[in-house]
């Protein structure tokens, strides 16, 4: 009796499919990126001095450990922050009490300008949730930058983020300065 060989199991396909796998996940497979803020911070202060502001001068911005919001006491709504914010820093002349105070400025290629001296203090509870933080960051930068391209259309013809010429970027900027003050997280609290 003829003795027969075991059979082999054809494996090259198997490697097409393991290929076919391969290709599969390094398509569909979707790597983290981290996200953040892109902001310059100012450079370090050796030698820390106690600024006086006045309080007109000032939008208190609280966030609590459940997400919500306190603008200057009063229950805020993320919706209508940028707006809140931007009403607060755009300069109002005369000098009206119900609003930051101003002051003229000549700014090359502006000429006498009307600054806000207005300031958004930003304070967090350590149980904020990130996305929210970056929410609250997001909707003030807007509120700026939106004033700023409202004064660069008004005066360079073309939006803030369209201007190239590195003079009137920095005109601009002079002329709304973003004054965003950040605290050290606390326990705010909250309910």
């Amino acid at each position: 009796m003829a003795r027969r060989g075991t059979p082999e199991i054809n494996a090259g396909s198997m490697a097409d499919i393991a290929f076919l796998l391969l290709i599969f996940f390094l398509v569909t497979t979707t790597m983290d990126v981290d996200s953040g803020i892109t902001r310059r911070l100012p450079p370090p202060v050796e030698t820390p001095e106690d600024i006086k502001i006045k309080e007109r001068n000032v939008l208190n911005v609280l966030v609590n450990k459940n997400d919500r919001l306190l603008v200057d006491g009063k229950p805020g709504d993320l919706r209508t922050l940028k707006d809140v914010a931007k009403r607060f820093i755009t300069p109002v002349y005369p000098d009206d009490p119900n609003h930051p105070e101003t002051e003229v400025i000549n700014i090359p290629l502006l000429g006498d300008v009307y600054v806000s001296k207005g300031v958004i203090s930003l304070k967090n509870d350590r149980g904020t949730s990130y996305d929210m933080y970056i929410k609250v960051q997001n909707e003030l930068a807007r509120a700026f930058n939106e004033l700023r391209d409202e004064l660069s259309r008004r005066r360079f013809g073309v939006g803030y983020s369209a201007l190239t010429d590195e003079d009137q970027i920095k005109a601009i900027n002079e002329a709304v300065p973003m004054r965003i003050s950040e605290a050290e997280p606390e326990n705010i609290g909250g309910n």
